[in-house]
């Protein structure tokens, strides 16, 4: 069954006690640990939400790379609290924007590009709220596992604003032009039931374990060969950025090159010789 209709936030409800760019925890933005081969990256401005605020969103990036770029790594997943993965944009900051008539966003931009060149699978475990520029986050990230409480979704059209970073294109190509339309076009959120069948996340989880089976995803892919993996998600990303003919040629090159790596060949041996294989990512 279906989520019953959500119950929609306010804008000053979805925002709450926002602050510009500054730390109101006196701690870091962005939290970094090391689960054995994946990389926990949590969003941590718990008083605003974690809304994207520039010290939230130079944190995350300066995460994403320091994980991408250690071979010790071989996924990553982002989270948030209980209470918000983020609650979308921080409209202290977006007012200067508004008056200056600005035409980007240069942090945002950096942001939204860093997702795009990071080779490595992004498990976005979403707690809590994921509005606007945050659900954005949640969807620039390759899954999501969601937590039974959580609620997604693009409000900005009650701001009199749209989604500016990639939510539209992402949204559509997730579930479709009509049920993405709809959700674009009236503002209203949507529950974790109806994001999972709606193709926008791949798991439901109760609240209390929405994490641990992000993280069990996040290491069952990190199991398999890291090249491959990274090779594979290069694949079906560039699916939407080609024609299909020039995709097709593109995977081929991509399984070429991981055909020839020393991992696949210990994964035939290992597969020949009844055992588990040892990757070492070359």
């Amino acid at each position: 069954m279906l989520d019953p209709p959500a119950i929609v936030p306010r804008p000053q409800d979805q925002y709450p006690d926002q602050t510009t760019g500054v730390n109101v925890n006196a701690e870091p933005a962005v939290l970094s640990e090391t689960r054995g081969r994946v990389a926990l990256v949590t969003l941590n401005q718990p008083k605003t939400f974690n809304a994207l605020s520039d010290a939230l969103m130079l944190g995350l990036i300066d995460a994403l790379k320091a994980a991408d770029a250690d071979p010790e790594i071989y996924v990553i997943v982002i989270t948030g609290n209980d209470k918000a993965f983020c609650a979308g944009a921080n409209l202290q900051e977006f007012v200067p924007l508004m008056e200056t008539n600005a035409t980007q966003d240069r942090t945002v931009d950096l942001l939204m590009r860093q997702f795009d060149v990071t080779r490595k699978p992004i498990v976005a475990a979403v707690r809590g709220l994921a509005l606007g520029g945050g659900f954005e986050v949640a969807l620039a990230c390759d899954t999501m596992v969601i937590a039974e409480s959580a609620q997604v979704g693009v409000p900005e059209v009650s701001l009199a604003v749209m989604p500016g970073a990639g939510g539209t294109l992402r949204l559509v190509q997730a579930i479709g032009k009509a049920k993405a339309m709809k959700m674009i076009l009236t503002g209203k959120p949507v529950g974790a039931q109806q994001a999972v069948a709606d193709g926008i996340a791949a798991e439901l989880a109760p609240d209390d374990e929405c994490l641990g089976r992000a993280l069990k995803l996040a290491d069952t892919m990190a199991k398999n060969g890291p090249l491959a993996i990274r090779l594979a998600k290069d694949s079906a990303r560039r699916a939407f950025d080609m024609p299909l003919p020039q995709a097709i040629e593109h995977e081929r090159s991509n399984f070429f090159a991981a055909m020839h790596t020393d991992d696949c060949h210990e994964g035939v041996a290992a597969f020949n010789e009844k055992r588990k294989p040892t990757f070492v990512g070359k």
